[in-house]
């Protein structure tokens, strides 16, 4: 029975660790969605507005919408912190973004001014523009969906596969023991 308990315990903590994975990743929110026929590529230079504020109190840290200017980079290339690097693609002129990065694709553990170290940021994002590329006459509005609901399904269903297969392996070993307890090891 130690066994058995030690094998359930071993399970929890895959599906722990899994799942832990998981928690790491940038949760991308579509507040309005856009209809186009070109969006953002990795290499193309954007410029979007945004505000900046922490998780922990949801103090505001910094606002494009305040200087009333947006900002501009090239999107892919390591310019920005790496949350906005990666999750800034595949988005249409007028379309809004909510980002919320914790420290590993943010700044770390690093103070960075005003944002402590350790600290998940939340980004609302706006793209304004796509150098080179027409801005619509008119915003189509789609329904909004959730992006990270879409990117996470691969690993949703990974994670369910890793403790099927983990609770797969406990009912082997609980088929293989006694009920008194007794090992087996004739092999």
């Amino acid at each position: 029975m130690r066994f058995i308990a030690l094998s359930i315990a071993a399970l929890a903590s895959v599906a722990t660790t899994v799942l832990a994975a998981e928690g790491e990743q940038v949760k991308i929110e579509v507040t309005r969605a856009v209809e186009c026929e070109r969006k953002t590529q990795k290499g193309d230079k954007i410029s979007v507005h945004y505000r900046g504020t922490l998780q922990d109190g949801g103090k505001q840290f910094d606002a494009s919408y305040d200087r009333n200017t947006p900002l501009d980079f090239v999107v892919g290339k390591g310019s920005v912190i790496k949350g906005w690097d990666d999750n800034l693609l595949d988005m249409c002129i007028g379309e809004k973004r909510t980002l919320t990065i914790p420290p590993e694709f943010g700044y770390g553990n690093r103070n960075m001014g005003p944002i402590p170290a350790g600290s998940t940021l939340i980004f609302e994002t706006e793209l304004m523009g796509i150098q080179g590329v027409e801005a619509p006459v008119s915003i189509i509005e789609k329904p909004a969906s959730s992006v990270a609901d879409k990117a996470t399904e691969g690993v949703k269903a990974a994670v369910k596969s890793k403790i099927a297969e983990a609770a797969e392996a406990v009912k082997v070993v609980i088929a293989d023991t006694d009920d008194d307890g007794q090992e087996h090891n004739e092999l």
